[in-house]
């Protein structure tokens, strides 16, 4: 305990090493002062790697500082984050360190203080924070704190566990220590007090600010501040600093930690692989090894033009599926990366198998086009199973931390988090994954405002726009403002997104860079338009030719909807199990490949049944018959994907002939509509919004195969067929009952009859589908209609609107406000709405899904991972389940809807051996029993749960 004499010192300021900071995983107590200046130190090369010369720049002008004044101050406050723990209840977490400091009459504090432990100290910085800034002379308002530059820095640090404080009152803060006991009183106030001034002056932190930080700055030096914390708190490497005995913190000793620890800063931020990818490459010829098409060539031609003039923005991209939209993302990326100074890029899908399949294009992509750090993480909730260069050995070692983190329990779980999943992936220059990832940044999760400084150095792309029901898209929306007042480039790709959804994002974006009027959007398809969130100008949609132009055939088969049926009944006339006969027939006597695509899993699943025994032929022979859907455990699926790839996928390039393929059925649920490269010689589609029925419909002579490459009655390779089977074309037809609320009602009678206008002529790709896309939502669309149809689609309209009203204000309800809102108060950023939970949110995201991981009762009595009886179920221990062991249990989960869960039994649950990872959250365990020819089954709750050669089951 030292007095110090000098700049801004008083009488009664001295620092007292006694105050300790860290110590878990650590051989003894390490003094606070010293994690501070290790936190600084690491922002301080986070601000020189992360951040691009216009963000350092934004930063500095909003506080009205020099650059390096600006650096210097927001390095002291990362410094000043854990200032809150020299309180009672943080110090008195360690026994024998508070004993002495308890005993000593300088430190005064109300009885029971150091019980508080409510009062964490991430809340006490907050507080003790406010009132050393204000008497630091930072800009304040006496009357609302949220206006004060001061309360602002401290609510902000008081974040740096995930979660925003609300705005502190002026009469509290004014005798914060009778409000919160949990601060002590005399000495601890002054000890705050000397530790902010010692760091002040190591650090030289002596400029103040003239103004606040608008939100979408606060919440990047928010981010950055967490990462350097987490960054300065690892235990490997604190130990090599741990200050030799009888060090007492002189200035002298406190200037040379300082200097080691920014001595050391540089290789920790190298280390975790934080630094910056540089788009350095700026031909298209440069970045793809192939000529460019036509859509991929106007944007080369016309895009940097505009980004020159205007400054970087967003990009939309709308042309059909097959149609090179990934390479004119990545080419438009590259493009805006440069001009904005990001450092890398996220690119969002909508499933994790799209993930899956984009990561190797980004990764080719990253190593023909970028320098620098080139880090790519693959972000999705099973994303870890699937590490860079392959499985087993590989995946098993992602699980492993990097070393122990020195903080609290609860902080170690959320660093590992960091470190290895989710919270630390958007954090790495590259990213491949789900949309949600991104999608979390606008709920109020903690560490939201990690993720958005995640995405703010990045240029964002969203694959799939239109793939999104209103909650999502109104939450898209919200990000893109976010984005928009962030700087981040954007690029959105859509195959069919209508005028108004488009203009919805492009305008939601400006909002959020400052330019409020509505830009009145008018996509053109295919083609792409600019949006400069410098200027505010939207450029016009220009149209480009499609390199493959075709007209797609289209029969409309009405059908009595009959999948319910078992496979042995008799077979109805005019059902739609005796016209998916009549499709296939010719198809299996003369070869070809077919998609079929059902609404439900269970259809999928009665369809794949029922056309086994229509076709034996096709069964017997390898691959003729295949079923596809979410519902399998993840191994299962993934072999099946893999089995699709190989047959359905793009023909080889290796020079050799491309041959016609001999009959192959796939029956499939909505998962081949996005992002996976299949090509079939038909594709046969129960009825759905045209929209997905165009998206399966470019599934069909996708990629060119050549003379010989199909069957003769598929020769025709720009006139590809989709056939609709339509209940709805029937007498007094309606939405079957099995499909529940997948589809929109209405959307599905508006499809319905455009179909069996385009029955006869076809639609022309890409140039009709713009127009219908439009039309199915226009709004005089019932004029067109008389009688009782028009009241109906009137009354399917009117439902239509009300749900997606009522998706839109749950989103608005849910989310975060918009960057213009934030006024000064992060806490708007963690507030929730009464009956809000983090699990509702995360729920939401992924709607009602439950997990299950099957165990399998074998005769002997042993229960194995796997049906074949070679995997014993691990035991765990201690520390829970190997790396190796775990890798092997999540890869056996399968998704299934929620209510099969509910009111299961309680033996259901992860043992408690198994630890607590991530992956193992809502687990449930299915006891399955063998009941022949290949199926297992259990009883869980109201469902008997079945798992057989079709996937998961229940009745």
């Amino acid at each position: 305990m030292v007095k110090h004499e000098g700049v801004d010192s008083s009488e009664n300021c001295f620092l007292d090493t006694r105050m300790w900071g860290k110590e878990h995983g650590l051989s003894r107590p390490y003094p606070v002062v010293c994690h501070l200046l290790d936190t600084g130190a690491v922002l301080q090369e986070l601000w020189d790697v992360v951040l691009s010369d216009k963000t350092r720049a934004a930063i500095a002008d909003a506080l009205g500082l020099s650059m390096t004044e600006a650096r210097t101050l927001v390095s002291f406050w990362a410094g000043l984050h854990d200032v809150g723990k020299i309180t009672p209840p943080f110090q008195a977490q360690l026994p024998y360190c508070y004993g002495p400091v308890r005993n000593d009459p300088f430190y005064v504090s109300a009885p029971g203080a150091e019980a508080e432990k409510s009062f964490r100290h991430e809340i006490a910085s907050h507080w003790a924070l406010t009132e050393l800034f204000t008497a630091a002379g930072y800009p304040s308002d006496g009357r609302l704190l949220r206006k004060s530059v001061g309360h602002q820095v401290a609510q902000l640090l008081g974040g740096h566990h995930g979660l925003f404080g609300a705005v502190l009152k002026a009469k509290e803060t004014a005798q914060a220590s009778r409000y919160n006991a949990g601060l002590g009183a005399q000495g601890w106030a002054d000890q705050r007090r000397a530790h902010f001034e010692e760091l002040r002056r190591a650090m030289g932190a002596f400029a103040v600010p003239v103004g606040g930080l608008p939100a979408g700055l606060a919440v990047v030096v928010a981010g950055l501040v967490v990462v350097a914390d987490w960054l300065a708190s690892q235990a490997s490497v604190i130990e090599p600093r741990l200050p030799a005995s009888g060090w007492s913190g002189t200035a002298e000793e406190v200037d040379a930690h300082w200097q080691a620890a920014v001595k050391a800063a540089p290789g920790l931020v190298r280390a975790a692989r934080l630094g910056r990818a540089r788009f350095s490459a700026e031909e298209f010829s440069a970045m793809f090894p192939f000529t460019p098409n036509s859509l991929q060539r106007d944007l080369a031609e016309h895009l940097p033009g505009l980004v020159d003039e205007h400054g970087a923005g967003l990009v939309l991209v709308t042309a059909p599926t097959g149609d090179g939209k990934t390479e004119a993302a990545l080419f438009a990326s590259s493009l805006l990366g440069r001009a904005s100074g990001a450092r890398g890029l996220y690119f969002a899908l909508p499933t994790m198998g799209t993930a899956d399949a984009m990561r190797p294009r980004v990764e080719a992509f990253a190593s023909r086009s970028l320098s620098g750090e080139r880090a790519l993480m693959l972000l999705h909730s099973m994303a870890w199973l699937s590490p860079p260069g392959g499985e087993g050995e590989a995946a098993s070692e992602a699980l492993v931390g990097e070393g122990v983190m020195s903080t609290g329990r609860g902080t170690v779980v959320e660093a590992d988090g960091w470190l290895r999943g989710s919270k630390r992936g958007l954090l790495a220059p590259l990213g491949v994954g789900t949309i949600d990832q991104a999608l979390s940044a606008v709920l109020p999760l903690r560490y939201n405002a990690l993720r958005l400084f995640g995405l703010s150095g990045k240029v964002f792309v969203v694959d799939e726009a239109h793939a999104y029901g209103p909650w999502m898209h109104q939450l898209l929306v919200r990000l893109l403002e976010w984005l928009g007042a962030m700087g981040a480039p954007v690029v959105l790709l859509s195959a069919t997104l209508t005028g108004r959804s488009a203009g919805s994002l492009v305008d939601a974006y400006r909002r959020g860079a400052g330019f409020r009027e509505p830009s009145r959007v008018v996509p053109r398809y295919p083609g792409w338009l600019f949006a400069s969130g410098v200027s505010g100008e939207v450029s016009a949609a220009r149209g480009t030719a499609s390199n493959r132009a075709r007209t797609l055939k289209v029969s409309r088969r009405p059908v009595v909807w009959d999948t319910a049926e078992s496979a042995g009944a008799t077979v109805r006339e005019g059902g739609r199990r005796a016209a998916l006969r009549e499709v296939l027939a010719p198809v299996v006597a003369e070869g070809g490949t077919v998609l079929v695509c059902c609404t439900t899993v269970a259809e999928a699943q009665q369809t794949y049944r029922d056309v086994r025994v229509a076709f034996p032929a096709l069964v017997a022979r390898p691959g003729g018959l295949r079923l596809l859907h979410s519902r399998f455990p993840a191994d299962v699926r993934a072999s099946i994907t893999a089995c699709c790839e190989s047959t359905y996928g793009k023909p080889c390039s290796s020079g050799g002939a491309v041959t016609a393929r001999a009959a192959s059925v796939l029956v499939a649920t909505q998962v081949v509509e996005q992002s996976l490269d299949f090509d079939f010689d038909l594709v046969v589609s129960d009825l759905a919004p045209l929209a997905q029925l165009l998206q399966r419909a470019g599934r069909g002579r996708r990629h060119e195969r050549g003379p010989l490459g199909r069957q003769r009655w598929a020769a025709a390779e720009d006139e590809p067929e989709l056939v609709v089977l339509d209940p709805l074309a029937v007498p007094d037809g309606s939405v079957p009952r099995s499909w529940g609320k997948v589809y929109d009602a209405g959307l599905l009678r508006r499809t319905s009859l455009i179909l069996a206008k385009c029955a006869g002529e076809g639609i022309a790709v890409p140039g009709g589908v713009q127009r219908l896309v439009d039309e199915v939502y226009e709004e005089d669309f019932v004029d067109g209609l008389e009688g009782a149809a028009r009241e109906e689609l009137a009354r399917l309209d009117e439902e239509r609107v009300a749900e997606e009203a009522a998706e839109r204000h749950l989103a608005a309800w849910t989310g975060i406000c918009a960057p213009a809102d934030v006024q000064g108060d992060l806490s708007k950023l963690s507030r929730r709405e009464a009956g809000v939970t983090e699990e509702l949110l995360t729920t939401r995201l992924g709607a009602d899904t439950g997990r299950v991981l099957c165990l399998y009762e074998q005769a002997d009595g042993a229960v194995t991972l796997d049906p074949g009886g070679k995997e014993p179920v691990p035991a765990g221990g201690r520390h829970g389940l190997k790396a190796a062991e775990l890798a092997n249990v999540a890869r056996r989960v399968a998704p299934v809807p929620g209510r099969w869960l509910r009111g299961g039994e309680p033996a259901g649950a992860v043992p408690q051996k198994w630890g607590t990872h991530p992956s193992l959250r809502d687990l449930v365990l299915l006891s399955m029993s063998p009941v022949g020819d290949g199926t297992w089954r259990c009883r869980h709750g109201r469902y008997t749960i079945f798992l057989s050669e079709v996937g998961l089951e229940a009745e």
